[in-house]
């Protein structure tokens, strides 16, 4: 009886493990998505436009993403997050690449990210992950970059809406339609129209 339990218990966790990964992933590409389709509406002139002073660009931002996935998912689960390779001050220096190269760098972190997070398995989670010499499970990893990727793309997002300001083309539930939109038999959870 003991045995069967424990199978159940191992079964039950593996299951939990790949649903968390597998719904991780898909947050995480939807997120994504909405930072793609800010860039679809702007020219490259726009991505370099600052709301003040101290406020990072659209470029900046892209740079500071993308540093940060290449610099923690590189060998994830084998060396530091924190790369001694990493320019993480540059990342917020002006640089003025083009709307193609700003892609192009988008691309590559969100590439081993996202091929990174696709390698784990449920048994990879409680394992211990170190950033900036500093010891934490691989789900505590996930969790903070499901934070701080969508806290980057709100900014984004937000620039840009104030860039495009009327032709802004919505990303999300337009004014005045919230009724409408629960009305429908659409599926209401944008995270669950992305693929796996």
């Amino acid at each position: 009886m003991l045995k069967v339990i424990e199978k159940q218990i191992i079964l039950y966790d593996m299951n939990f493990g790949e649903e968390y990964l597998s719904t991780a992933i898909r947050r995480l590409k939807y997120y994504k998505e909405l930072g793609e389709k800010t860039f679809a509406q702007l020219e490259d002139k726009d991505l370099h436009w600052q709301p003040s002073s101290e406020s990072n660009s659209i470029a900046v931002i892209i740079q500071h993403l993308a540093g940060n996935m290449l610099s923690r998912w590189t060998n994830f689960l084998t060396e530091d997050g924190e790369k001694t390779w990493r320019a993480r001050d540059d990342e917020f220096e002006i640089h003025n690449y083009s709307k193609k190269q700003l892609v192009g760098s988008w691309d590559k972190g969100w590439t081993c990210f996202l091929d990174a997070l696709a390698s784990l398995t449920a048994d990879d989670l409680l394992k211990k992950v170190l950033i900036r010499n500093e010891e934490l499970t691989v789900i505590d990893a996930i969790n903070r970059q499901l934070a701080h990727y969508p806290y980057h793309i709100g900014q984004i997002v937000y620039i840009g809406r104030i860039i495009r300001n009327e032709e802004w083309k919505n990303l999300s539930i337009p004014k005045g339609t919230s009724q409408q939109y629960n009305a429908s038999n659409d599926v209401k959870d944008p995270a669950k129209k992305i693929s796996k």
